[in-house]
């Protein structure tokens, strides 16, 4: 900062020499004397505005310098031309002053360009001035004129970097105000350096009141990929994570909620943050409460009221001692799961304990609403993350909350398991990590997507719980009917969203890709299914599709169901629209390859050995 002070100050060296050089000419004049006399007068001003902001940024601890230099440069090119102007009023030849004309037009024109450099530098001192300010300078200067909204942004910066705690709060929620309104507003904040002073406002911690604000301007700046790699650049994601995890909770919720949109807007910024390891705050602090309630029913049902007594008393030594770094990494049994869990409570969150024993419930929901976004959008389209989260416990957690939960937050977190099956689906070793078949985490979560597809009618619920179970399809063994009975039954799903998922689902069990399919397949029709994906057939293209390829997939590998044979499946392929068909090359294949095994296996189908040739 202080070689920026000083580059700043060498740079305001030369219009300060341009108005002693305007001074000097304005004295040499001998036409327009008057007129020259008044354009000194304007200079000798310039000259001492100019010196005095030298002194400010002397003693200034912390310097903006964006609108400084924009001034600085009118300033000169405006002083250049008075320059110009004076010299032509020296005495001259005569043959010079014919061909060089100055009129009183051309005084006037550099007359109002020096007065609007003079209310420039008036309005750049006024907001460096902390002596004499009283606030945000919400005045126009004549530079910005043509843009106001560059001026407030410059004046906002500035209270933010240079003013008290007060100012700078106020100035902080200015510019989350400002920048909600236009994607132009955004653009000028982040070119102005608004990022800089926002990050070292969240950094600082002097109040709760500042973090929110800052956390909220920046929230309201990553909505774009650019600007959220702007965020990144000035080193924000090791900030955020910072005070991600020893702040109150509504900061926490609001740092949580930036978290999801830079996550959601930035490859690179979902990466930051998982090498940052925000995931481990990010589901302890979702965890809060959520197996609380669990592990005291378990020790009143199991214990005498002497019993109670003592474990509480146990409870509360435990909470005085800090878990050693090998505890805390190496918790995997169930004991050692729950103290993890608390171990936020008791131990890393001492300082904000009270604050959250006492924080209302809205909050703590709002906070959970957003860890579980958070969690969603670092894990959607990373297997990496997505390991992480599983390696925290993070899948039990979102279990529970599934169980528990209702609304934003169930959805938020069924849409987190969504994107972690999907994962898993891609990643061999994280689906047998994490997704085991004797794995409580792994069954605690099929057991959720289960209820939710049979108990909640709610399409918006229940097509993530049927995409994550048809992404796990490859982790269930033969003998694992329960999973395929509902999602036959989602065949038959009013919403043609549903069921086209379902039968999306139930081709990841039956595809050729998947070792069991000939088990799988049999359960399907076991389970009514044919009957459900012939109606199906009958709705919209989609639907039509995916009901396709599965029917196909049926009649591959069951060729000689009799239920295939009852619903005269072999009649319905033959008779598909050519036109869906003909649009996709792998499904005529797929057709073809399904009609020549019903014709091959199916008895009594008339001619049907001469349609095709093997």
């Amino acid at each position: 900062m202080a070689s920026e002070e000083k580059r700043i100050a060498v740079e305001l060296s030369y219009p300060i020499g341009l108005a002693e050089q305007v001074r000097s000419a304005a004295d040499d004049a001998k036409s327009f004397k008057l007129e020259c006399i008044e354009v000194g007068k304007y200079a000798e001003r310039l000259t001492q505005m100019l010196r005095t902001l030298v002194r400010f940024l002397t003693t200034t601890p912390s310097l903006y310098e964006r609108p400084i230099r924009r001034v600085i440069a009118e300033v000169s090119k405006n002083l250049d031309r008075a320059l110009t102007l004076v010299r032509k009023c020296k005495r001259q030849s005569v043959l010079r002053r014919v061909v060089t004309i100055v009129s009183a037009a051309d005084f006037r024109k550099v007359f109002g360009l020096l007065e609007s450099s003079i209310g420039d530098m008036r309005w750049l001192l006024s907001i460096f001035d902390s002596e004499n300010a009283t606030g945000i300078v919400l005045s126009l200067p004549p530079i910005a004129s043509n843009d106001p909204i560059l001026a407030w942004v410059w004046s906002y910066i500035a209270t933010l970097q240079m003013a008290q705690l007060t100012e700078r709060v106020e100035a902080a929620n200015e510019l989350a105000s400002l920048v909600k309104d236009t994607d132009r507003n955004k653009k000028i904040v982040v070119e102005e350096g608004g990022v800089p002073p926002l990050l070292k406002l969240l950094k600082e911690g002097a109040s709760p009141d500042a973090q929110v604000a800052a956390a909220s301007a920046l929230h309201s700046l990553a909505d774009e990929q650019d600007r959220v790699r702007s965020i990144v650049n000035e080193l924000g994601v090791q900030i955020i994570v910072k005070a991600l995890g020893d702040s109150p909770m509504r900061v926490q919720s609001q740092l949580a909620s930036l978290v999801a949109r830079m996550a959601e807007h930035d490859p690179l910024a979902q990466e930051d943050f998982a090498r940052e390891n925000v995931i481990r705050p990010l589901v302890t602090i979702l965890s809060f409460e959520t197996f609380a309630d669990d592990h005291r029913d378990q020790q009143l049902g199991k214990q005498s009221i002497h019993s109670i007594v003592q474990i509480n008393k146990e409870m509360e030594k435990k909470s005085l001692a800090r878990p050693s770094s090998r505890q805390y990494s190496n918790s995997s049994s169930s004991s050692n799961s729950h103290y993890y869990y608390s171990y936020y409570y008791n131990a890393e969150g001492s300082k904000h304990r009270r604050e959250r024993e006492n924080e209302k419930p809205e909050v703590k929901l709002g906070l959970k609403i957003n860890c579980a976004e958070a969690l969603w959008k670092l894990a959607r389209g990373s297997v990496a993350n997505s390991r992480r989260i599983t390696e925290t416990k993070g899948l039990l957690c979102l279990a529970k909350l599934v169980e528990k939960e209702e609304g934003e937050l169930r959805y938020n977190c069924l849409m987190t398991i969504m994107e972690i099956t999907a994962a898993a689906e891609s990643n061999t070793d994280l689906r047998r990590a994490a997704f085991r078949t004797n794995s409580p985490a792994a069954k605690a979560v099929v057991d959720q997507l289960l209820r939710v597809m049979g108990e909640l009618d709610s399409p918006v619920l229940q097509i993530p719980a049927v995409k994550s179970i048809g992404s796990l399809a490859r982790t269930f063994p033969a003998r694992e009917t329960r999973v395929i009975g509902p999602l036959v039954i989602q065949l038959g799903h009013t919403n043609l969203d549903v069921a086209a998922e379902a039968a999306i689902a139930l081709g990841k069990f039956a595809s050729p890709n998947n070792f069991l399919r000939m088990e799988h397949s049999k359960t399907i029709i076991e389970f009514n299914g044919v009957p459900n994906l012939m109606r199906m057939l009958r709705g919209n293209e989609r639907t039509l599709v995916h009901g396709l390829i599965l029917l196909c997939y049926l009649a591959l590998h069951t060729s000689n169901s009799e239920a295939l044979e009852q619903a005269r499946v072999l009649t319905t392929l033959e008779g598909v629209d050519r036109n869906v068909v003909g649009q996709d090359p792998e499904l005529r294949e797929l057709v073809s390859k399904a009609i020549y095994h019903l014709n091959l296996y199916c008895a009594g189908a008339p001619s049907q050995t001469n349609t095709f040739v093997p």
